[in-house]
């Protein structure tokens, strides 16, 4: 690992700080506008949404929405940007979609799981990678399940575990190689450190790995493209790095690893403007800045003449402690660069600036 020197480290400024009357689980962005999204529920065991709007430097409450069950996950990844609706995993298993406009009823809504929706993403809306708008959900249940939200009530693919393996807890999913209309990929982890990759085209299994701790956060650097890298934190600090280019048949991705967090990296989000750049939470209430370096080479022969890998370096651009809680999420604004909206367990939202982004 590489440290960058002062004068070109970015900084992480804490811009705005917002304290909630409920614990929020995710808070996202909402595309095209000055407006992000909270999620949580209340002590009440209710669910709720806040929107908020910065204006010169502060938050205003714009809208709150209160729903029968705690919401878990949002994702705006499977609307387009004319309607941007948002679609929420709740701790019944239900799969809603909300016009935050109207927000009274869901424009979608299928039991989706037997127990919570832990993990929810979504591809093919906002002009972010080709073919159907879907949606991906992970739930306690063990399966990981792929909606169209033009199709009701059964989903167009079910991951489950065969006859007589154990349910493991799925944790987080993500959407990749959604770089043509019919290639698409979904990424899963699990709480006994299994990560594995779904081909959607072909359905079937095309790779597994064990970290051997719980897998809070999977997520590829871009959606839209064909697989380069994925991220994975971990439950015990660690993180990996997947150089998706080039798999081997028998020893998978090429990884670098790095214990960043003393404690679980709750969730890692890549720079919208920057692939290479990408941001991690930890469960002590700090945020790290990474930069992944490419090798000069990524990819070389192995002693049978197979293409195998070759993992890059991480540099540490920058970090910051927010709060004495988890940061449970963050999203980056896919509109200005650097700047963030994360929440944290302190019952806290808070908006971002990291600066000097165009020089790494």
């Amino acid at each position: 690992m590489k440290m960058s020197t002062p004068s070109e480290k970015p900084q992480i400024i804490s811009h705005i700080h917002k304290s909630l009357n409920y614990t929020v689980f995710d808070s996202k962005w909402i595309p095209c506008s000055a407006k992000f999204v909270c999620m949580g529920n209340f002590a009440r065991g209710t669910g709720v949404m806040q929107i908020y709007e910065v204006e010169r430097g502060e938050v205003h409450l714009v809208k709150e929405i209160e729903k029968a069950k705690p919401i878990k996950c949002g994702t705006f990844g499977a609307t387009s940007l004319q309607q941007r609706h948002i679609a929420t995993g709740d701790f019944d298993g239900n799969l809603h979609i909300w016009n935050l406009e109207v927000p009274d009823v869901p424009v979608y809504s299928v039991k989706a799981h037997k127990e919570i929706v832990n993990c929810i993403d979504g591809v093919g809306g906002l002009g972010i990678g080709d073919g159907a708008p879907e949606i991906v959900t992970g739930s306690r249940d063990g399966t990981v399940k792929v909606w169209d939200p033009r199709q009701k009530d059964l989903p167009v693919a079910n991951m489950e575990p065969v006859e007589g393996e154990a349910r493991r807890d799925c944790w987080t999913v993500a959407f990749g190689h959604a770089f043509n209309d019919q290639d698409r990929c979904v990424c899963a982890g699990y709480d006994n450190g299994d990560i594995k990759l779904f081909d959607l085209r072909n359905m079937s299994l095309r790779w597994e790995k064990n970290i051997k701790n719980g897998v809070c956060c999977v997520e590829f650097d871009r959606k839209d493209i064909s697989m380069n890298k994925l991220v994975a934190t971990s439950l015990e600090g660690n993180f990996h790095v997947f150089d998706m280019r080039t798999q081997h048949p028998t020893k998978g991705f090429a990884s670098v690893s790095e214990k960043a967090h003393k404690s679980t990296v709750w969730q890692v989000r890549h720079l919208p403007q920057n692939r290479d750049v990408f941001m991690t939470t930890g469960g002590a209430g700090n945020l790290h800045l990474w930069k992944y370096e490419y090798p000069a080479q990524r990819s070389r022969k192995d002693a049978e003449d197979v293409d195998m890998g070759v993992a890059g370096t991480l540099n540490l651009l920058q970090n910051i402690t927010l709060s004495t809680q988890p940061i449970a999420s963050l999203d980056w604004s896919p509109d200005k660069q650097g700047l963030c909206v994360c929440s944290a367990f302190d019952q806290a939202v808070r908006v971002l600036i990291v600066t000097k982004l165009n020089r790494v």
